[in-house]
């Protein structure tokens, strides 16, 4: 409206908290996302292997599936839960690659292939926010897979093993939250910094992939070569495997004896936040109102 009419006036609906104003954006990019059939479809078939492994950790306790499968009933199938788990992490780390290559390159190279970036911050949304917003959806994302499938499995198995099985093994709850979060951060961040700085969405998909399985070829190379272990600090599957192994051997205040890896628990922290600091320069560097073009 022309400015010298004089009969325009300020917002007088209710305002959204400041600390909840990054959530916006969640919400209209989590929309975004499932316009696509393939997405949701996708998503589903996710959730495809806890399921089956849920089914078994109730065949491993019933006996009439047991007889009806010919198998002596009272039989363990299943002995070793935190190696149980700890392959579920493993399977569902590459549906959630899959799944933040196919959703990460619509968060960010959108809006900086359309110039819109000046539109939000105009805004009062600070850069952070405009991050965080977007960091939400591929973490929930990932978290649907990885996380709660876990701790659903543990549920699982405690109920049907008793409140003795459930206190002595309760550390494996927090087994899979912190093995959980630590892929949900890595694969969200290196999603998005990937859109940042790569504006053709097929491509920044790609590059996701290329990470992941591109990395851990070149990481064995470098180690057959030179026969070392230093290949594998560019191996991000693997680094996150060295992570699952420490925590699912970890009991009582020690880690047991199958907690070997090649590299340290130590090296495999430090490498994961160079990875993530990594991430967060390079979005901080994008995720600009302008840009300067030499």
């Amino acid at each position: 409206m022309a400015v010298y009419k004089r009969n325009y006036k300020a917002w007088s609906g209710r305002l959204t908290p400041e600390w909840s104003r990054f959530l916006i954006l969640t919400r209209y990019a989590w929309r975004y996302i499932f316009r696509s059939r393939f997405m949701a479809i996708f998503l589903i078939v996710c959730l495809i292997p806890p399921l089956i492994m849920g089914l078994g950790l109730y065949l491993n306790h019933s006996d009439s599936l047991l007889k009806l499968l010919h198998l002596p009933a009272g039989r363990i199938l299943i002995t070793d839960i935190p190696k149980y788990l700890k392959n579920f992490l493993q399977i569902e780390l590459g549906f959630a690659t899959l799944l933040v290559a196919f959703a990460a390159p619509a968060m960010i190279s959108p809006d900086l292939g359309n110039n819109a970036l000046p539109l939000y911050f105009c805004r009062p949304f600070t850069r952070m926010e405009y991050i965080l917003g977007k960091f939400c959806v591929i973490a929930w994302l990932v978290t649907i897979v990885s996380a709660i499938p876990g701790l659903i499995l543990f549920g699982i198995e405690a109920g049907l093993s008793g409140a003795t099985w459930t206190w002595d093994n309760l550390w494996l709850a927090g087994a899979v939250t912190v093995g959980s979060l630590a892929e949900v951060v890595a694969l969200s961040l290196l999603g998005l910094a990937l859109s940042a700085w790569v504006k053709w969405k097929p491509i920044a998909g790609a590059l996701v992939l290329g990470v992941f399985f591109l990395g851990a070829g070149f990481g064995a190379a470098i180690n057959a070569v030179a026969h070392t272990t230093a290949g594998y600090y560019i191996n991000i599957a693997y680094i996150l495997e060295v992570l699952w192994t420490k925590l699912f051997a970890f009991k009582g205040g020690t880690f047991g004896a199958n907690g070997g890896t090649e590299i340290s628990l130590a090296g495999a922290l430090i490498q994961l936040c160079v990875l993530c600091g990594f991430c967060l320069f390079l979005l901080h560097r994008k995720t600009r109102a302008f840009e300067v073009i030499r």
